[in-house]
């Protein structure tokens, strides 16, 4: 298949152009925003039951995957992620992994396996008790909010806040710390971060939405409660 990610960095959209007839993408539920009347829809419970109640209950994702076939040469396909930002693609040679965010996965061609990740104790600290497991051959399409940004680690560490960690290659570790200490904490506004260290590419968001939910707090409408005596 042909793809195409346009309207980015803010608005981004995956547009797909099938280049065989039985030509299949699998999308989050919901991802859809328009395709030609001749591409299948079919929805299912990728991997089976239990499969899918990990990505839904531990991974973050919805229960239900759609599958959109087509049916001629050159049929269209344009999807889009709930949340405005960029769309990132990486293709996963056999036996490669990728790790995701809760949240974060979009699309992917048929052969790719999605799985979930125990995270251990780190995770309660992190976005998610559970990553998104990409287990290649295939390719992924994932979501961020915000522009995208790829940073390439050779051997060495990097620290990034873990509200804005997108994804990582399967190469890299993590581990989560504190930025300074207490007054840091709980004072600076940052909390904490993922320290990743090996080989591979770490995947950056340049918002994230806890950020936006602290912002628009102040201005979200209060009811105001009124008292009625008996006098």
């Amino acid at each position: 298949m042909r793809h195409e990610i346009k309207n980015g960095p803010d608005f981004a959209s995956l547009h797909v152009t099938f280049e065989a007839a039985g030509e299949a993408l699998l999308t989050e539920s919901g991802a859809m925003v328009a395709r030609d009347v001749g591409v299948a829809m079919t929805t299912s419970l990728q991997g089976g039951f239990g499969a899918a109640l990990k990505r839904k209950f531990l991974g973050g994702e919805s229960l239900f995957q759609n599958t959109f076939r087509a049916s001629v040469i050159g049929e269209r396909l344009l999807v889009a992620p709930a949340v405005e930002g960029s769309i990132g693609i990486r293709t996963l040679a056999p036996g490669e992994e990728m790790f995701l965010q809760s949240g974060a996965y979009l699309a992917s061609t048929p052969e790719l396996t999605l799985d979930t990740k125990w995270q251990g104790v780190r995770g309660f600290f992190a976005a998610g008790l559970f990553l998104l497991r990409c287990v290649g051959p295939g390719t992924v399409w994932y979501a961020t909010y915000g522009a995208l940004h790829e940073v390439e680690l050779e051997g060495g560490s990097y620290v990034v806040d873990n509200t804005h960690l997108v994804g990582f290659d399967g190469g890299l570790s993590y581990g989560v710390e504190k930025v300074g200490g207490l007054k840091s904490l709980f004072f600076s506004g940052e909390g904490l971060v993922c320290r990743m260290q090996g080989r591979g590419t770490v995947f950056i968001q340049s918002r994230n939405p806890a950020n936006l939910a602290w912002f628009l707090h102040p201005f979200r409408p209060v009811k105001a409660r009124v008292e009625l005596s008996d006098d």
